[in-house]
């Protein structure tokens, strides 16, 4: 075998006394696609940042193309050709697609920034990708997938040898993960090496070469083929043997509790939805990037208006202006983007969790500490977030700070549930966890609504499956007659 061009020998991390990562050796060659695999908190962010620059190792050594390796900052890891593409999407949105791509480093001639090429370069890396916008649009208003394919762009101008990326399809579509498969493809052919972090066991037996895993800051494990079995993989990241990934779904009960007739987005995201969910009912919303599935659940939860039609609770219409009135008539939503609308990062996560409760934390007006810490501290138990109330929500990993938002919202005991891509970023072991949560919201009766990219999740969960297609519903499935045939049949009409 080829020469690491990166080498970690005994990596360790501590923050005070928590120590969250131990004794790490990780070696990638030029050419190779390494999975790097663990349970949320296992340090897989941790190990990419110390490899990207934004954070020094307690203890170990690195070493880069034959050299000692130690970046101060993620500038100088840059410099040497190694790029995070974080999970975490980080562009600014009144700037140009172009102007991300290249800030900070922009093309210049005669002394100014040479805007056309600039321009010239950003379209040629969406180009590869497929990514049919133009440059010169702003960041603001592109969705989640269009906005994560802009971060990939803007690493691959960087000419990278080493790329890292952090569940880079977590908010792609079919297509665009193909189109991003070819593209790490093509660059292990030019022997790019990538380090790449993910929880979606199909993506690693497609495209990676080697599976490393680390279990509680520990590297576990190192399977020289990637298509080992999936049960064997995720049995060494979570430390037990692994029954089933879904629940028994519930039976609904026969009374509506959610009904929707007609209803229809302002700008065209979707038009004349109707469907009804009922007690103790989980139904799945599926299809493709761009058919409207966020925008409609959005408006059900008060966030976006609507043109035309209604939504009923138990019967009675309601008039939702805002998503408190939605929380008022007891809808509530766990939203895609955690960190822009789910947490106040730098905040506490007790701070968070009552941020939504404190007319539950409260007495007479008055909101005490011990009140505050009681309250959080019940919810972090219930819902196994591995953090503690006076910890900063920033400190955590994607998939713990997912079980906050979660948390919060399912502590006001609500009537409807909406949880949109529910388990995004959060590891294969951590999932089924997530997914007993819903089936146990069904058994209390509680409507549930998930919206998911991932046919297998929203096929395991759903006890019915609305399908939407360019905005439109193409139709409702029973759970007895959905498959992945049936699903992707009516989402590409």
């Amino acid at each position: 075998m080829s020469e690491p061009i990166l080498s970690l020998r005994g990596i360790s991390k501590s923050y005070g006394p928590l120590q969250v990562l131990r004794k790490v050796d990780l070696d990638v060659r030029a050419g190779e696609v390494v999975a790097l695999l663990g349970e949320n908190g296992a340090g897989k962010s941790t190990l990419s940042g110390i490899i990207a620059g934004s954070r020094p190792p307690s203890e170990g050594t690195m070493t880069w193309l034959g050299q000692p390796y130690a970046p101060a900052t993620p500038r100088e890891a840059i410099d040497k050709g190694l790029v995070l593409i974080h999970q975490e999407l980080k562009l600014l949105p009144e700037l140009s697609i172009a102007e991300n791509v290249f800030i900070g480093r922009w093309p210049m001639k005669n002394g100014r920034i040479d805007r056309a090429t600039m321009v010239s370069r950003a379209q040629e890396q969406l180009s590869r990708l497929n990514l049919r916008v133009p440059a010169t649009r702003k960041v603001l208003g592109l969705s989640t997938a269009q906005q994560q394919l802009v971060e990939i762009a803007k690493a691959l101008a960087l000419d990278a040898k080493l790329l890292i990326l952090d569940e880079p399809t977590a908010a792609l579509g079919g297509a665009e993960t193909d189109a991003l498969f070819e593209q790490v493809r093509k660059l292990r052919a030019e022997g790019v090496g990538i380090i790449y972090i993910s929880h979606r066991m199909e993506e690693i037996r497609r495209i990676t070469d080697r599976i490393v895993v680390l279990r509680d800051g520990e590297h576990v494990a190192d399977f020289a083929d990637s298509a080992t079995p999936v049960r064997t993989v995720v049995e060494s990241m979570v430390g037990r043997s692994l029954e089933r990934m879904f629940p028994t779904v519930p039976t609904p009960k026969d009374r509506t509790v959610l009904e929707v007739r007609g209803l229809t987005g302002v700008n065209g995201a979707f038009e004349n939805a109707s469907f009804a969910v009922a007690e103790g009912e989980i139904l799945g919303i599926a299809g493709l990037v761009g058919a409207g599935r966020t925008e409609l659940v959005r408006a059900i939860a008060g966030a976006d208006p609507v043109s035309a039609g209604s939504i009923l609770l138990d019967g009675r219409e309601l008039e939702l202006t805002s998503p408190a009135d939605a929380i008022a008539e007891g809808i509530v939503m766990v939203p895609e983007d955690r960190k822009l609308q789910g947490v106040v990062v730098d905040h506490l996560i007790g701070e968070n969790i009552i941020y939504s409760n404190l007319d539950k934390v409260g007495r007479n007006g008055w909101i005490t500490a011990s009140a505050v810490r009681a309250f959080a501290d019940e919810a972090i138990r219930k819902f196994g977030v591995k953090g503690t109330a006076r910890q900063p929500a920033s400190s955590l990993s994607g998939g713990n700070q997912q079980k906050v938002v979660i948390a919060k919202w399912l502590a006001r005991n609500p009537r409807v549930v909406i949880l949109d891509e529910p388990t995004r970023g959060i590891d294969v072991g951590a999932r089924s966890g997530i997914y007993e949560i819903i089936a146990g919201l069904a058994e209390k009766g509680v409507a549930v609504i998930v919206v998911s990219s991932d046919l297998e999740e929203v096929l395991g969960v759903s006890n019915r499956i609305v399908v939407l297609a360019q905005g439109k519903q193409a139709g409702i499935l029973d759970r007895t007659e959905a498959n992945d045939v049936s699903v992707m049949e009516l989402a590409t009409i």
